[in-house]
């Protein structure tokens, strides 16, 4: 069952569903579209899970012969990343509704779990990443595009003061410290690796512990 916060972001991310390419367009062409497909080919295990498919910008960077499973809270968006799956690729791609914070999936199922630019907007971050680790294999890995709060010490500030009312519009949280939440969550940190000034944007990479 969603929470109260989680009909909140689905509400949001259903009214901008229309326009969120739009929106996104700039800084998807300056860094999102380079940052994406170099994600994606570090990716070795066979089965995958991508958490908020969105409007389906990952598709095209999927993998060949691998095992989709591709989640989204939002119907909106869902709808759209749907009519960009190509029909050659519906019978090893699944694009379900559900949310993060309580995956109906099995355990220990998962080689990989991918997400960009997703857990700055799940409610409750570290129950979303919980649910990852719960559906990974052990030794699996977790691969992250995030933004993250600053550590500068005048644009962190800036960030914490914005956060409540970015999130009221659109739904989303700017002053998250995911890195921080990926450890609470239980995953073990591979590598972080800074990508811009000021630490805003992040490749995580994290791996469920064997025991």
């Amino acid at each position: 069952m969603k929470t109260g916060t989680s009909n909140h972001t689905q509400s949001r991310y259903n009214v901008i569903a229309p326009l969120y390419d739009f929106m996104e367009w700039p800084i998807e062409q300056l860094w999102y579209k380079k940052w994406r497909p170099q994600l994606w080919n570090d990716i070795d295990g066979s089965n995958i899970l991508e958490i908020g498919v969105g409007t389906g910008k990952n598709i095209a960077y999927y993998p060949p012969e691998k095992e989709i499973t591709a989640i989204d809270l939002s119907p909106g968006m869902l709808k759209r990343a749907k009519d960009l799956l190509p029909a050659n690729m519906k019978s090893q791609a699944s694009l379900q509704q559900m949310d993060a914070q309580q995956l109906t999936l099995p355990d220990n199922y998962f080689d990989d779990i991918v997400a960009t630019f997703v857990f700055c907007s799940v409610p409750n971050p570290v129950q979303g990443l919980k649910e990852a680790l719960r559906v990974t294999k052990a030794g699996g890995k977790l691969h992250l595009i995030e933004h993250t709060r600053s550590d500068n010490q005048l644009l962190g500030p800036l960030m914490d003061f914005l956060d409540p009312f970015i999130h009221y519009l659109v739904g989303v949280h700017v002053a998250r410290n995911t890195v921080d939440n990926v450890k609470k969550a239980g995953w073990h940190i591979n590598q972080v690796i800074e990508l811009t000034a000021g630490g805003i944007f992040k490749r995580i990479e994290a791996v469920k512990p064997a025991n």
